[in-house]
């Protein structure tokens, strides 16, 4: 069994990492970000959205809109916003409406809570702009991928 994030938090952070390769100032559409990794555009609508509220992304609707990082990368932590994406609970015994037989006794639920901890504690040391130092490579390939000229609105 692997440990994942879900295709939700996944296409976030391929969305960020798509528009955080931009050049500075340039918007893209979220069917371009489908298109490049070949994913769902229905999907991939309600993430955009959702980093839109949550003030991550700046989304413009209309003819000159589109979307752009709504921070600088290196003010969008990553360890912070998986926490917002993720139902961070691995087991029943971390949720509120916790039902397990054993939960009082367990010294499972102990080492759990170390493992999630220390995921967290990894991820807190990143933001956005950490995975962007290759930014022009990012950029260069996104264009190889399905776009000849710049990605502008």
């Amino acid at each position: 069994m692997a440990i994942q994030l879900t295709t939700y938090t996944d296409y976030a952070l391929r969305a960020l990492l798509y528009v955080g390769s931009l050049p500075d100032g340039e918007r893209t559409q979220v069917k371009d970000i489908a298109s490049v990794y070949n994913i769902s555009l229905n999907h991939l609508q309600k993430v955009i959205h959702d980093l839109g509220r949550k003030g991550v992304l700046h989304t413009i609707r209309g003819k000159h809109g589109g979307i752009a990082l709504a921070h600088k990368p290196v003010d969008i932590n990553i360890g912070k916003l998986v926490r917002e994406l993720e139902d961070v609970q691995l087991v029943e015994c971390f949720r509120d409406n916790n039902n397990c037989l054993i939960s009082n006794s367990c010294k499972l639920k102990e080492a759990l809570a170390k493992a999630q901890h220390a995921f967290f504690q990894v991820l807190d040391q990143y933001s956005l702009a950490d995975f962007l130092e290759n930014k022009a490579d990012l950029y260069a390939l996104f264009k190889i991928a399905g776009h000849e000229e710049p990605l502008t609105p």
